[in-house]
């Protein structure tokens, strides 16, 4: 009974290879909008299929017509697998190997190739790296107990990390200005003015050149630091055992209150305008800096 019913089939697919798909302009029609890549549509099997679908569709409803295996498709990886195989088989016929070569030479192999990620130094990486320097600087400035000269050249350092930081993400957003004209530097600077890392350029470059030791100064510095070091912890050491034992909880307060470090950092560049205002009337003012600021 099972080859009396797999015989009209047989009789359809006999029908469907034979069938003139050349003189048919529906066929031509028909293949031009299927979409296959190039190497599979010089095969013969490939084309066959596609045939007996046309044959299907158009003149013989009732021809079932068997989905393309997967095996078709990855039998020239399957060939050059067994190829190295056997080409395997032949040398170890050849000449025996020792116990555990094998194994080491695995493991040489996996030593050897390092992985993709391991020294990847990209965009994200290096602001971290700054921004950490810099809040560690900054931290260091901040803290009573240092020594004066100590804490100054950490006050400096941390203003100069802010800057190399800044300079570094504009350019790395926006690039360098076409041409060096004056209607190419204009639009250029129409565009990068209106950023937060040109702010933040302009106000390390301020502090930095400054005679002035404000240590209030630090604190948008800090609060934009602590904001980079946060993101990035947060979406590259999540995994981390010693990020989740002590890292996790500050993180993910910094990274949920990013609004209220903001005030704080626009607040305190207020008093920082107030402070400055009255060190007008020291020894040490800067009129250029106060009016920058």
């Amino acid at each position: 009974m099972g080859e009396e019913k797999e015989d009209p089939q047989k009789l359809k697919k006999a029908a469907a290879a034979a069938y003139d798909y050349e003189n048919d302009p529906r066929w031509a029609d028909y293949w031009s909008n299927i979409l296959i890549p190039p190497h599979m549509a010089s095969r013969s099997d490939v084309i066959d299929h596609f045939k007996r679908k046309f044959y299907q569709r158009f003149i013989d409803p009732e021809l079932v017509v068997e989905a393309m295996s997967s095996g078709s498709s990855s039998q020239p990886a399957r060939q050059s697998t067994a190829s190295s195989s056997s080409s395997a088989t032949s040398g170890g016929q050849a000449g025996p190997q020792r116990p555990g070569s094998s194994t080491r030479e695995a493991g040489a192999s996996a030593t050897s190739t390092p992985t993709p990620t391991s020294l990847r130094w990209d965009r994200s990486t290096i602001q971290f790296s700054v921004n950490a320097w810099v809040l560690v600087v900054a931290l260091l400035a901040i803290f009573p107990m240092v020594p004066k000269n100590l804490s100054n050249r950490a006050y400096r350092l941390s203003f100069l990390g802010t800057l190399c930081s800044s300079l570094y993400s504009l350019y790395s957003s926006y690039g360098k200005p076409r041409a060096w004209n004056m209607q190419a530097l204009q639009t250029y600077f129409q565009t990068v003015i209106v950023t937060k890392d040109f702010i933040y350029l302009i106000y390390g470059l301020t502090f930095v050149t400054s005679h002035l030791y404000l240590r209030f100064a630090l604190i948008p510095v800090l609060c934009r630091a602590v904001e980079h070091v946060a993101k990035f912890l947060r979406r590259n050491f999540s995994r981390s055992s010693l990020y989740g034992r002590y890292l996790e909880e500050p993180c993910v307060w910094v990274d949920s209150n990013t609004t209220t470090l903001s005030i704080l950092s626009s607040n305190a560049e207020i008093g920082l305008g107030f402070l400055l205002l009255v060190s007008l009337f020291s020894w040490q003012r800067n009129i250029i800096q106060t009016f920058i600021c």
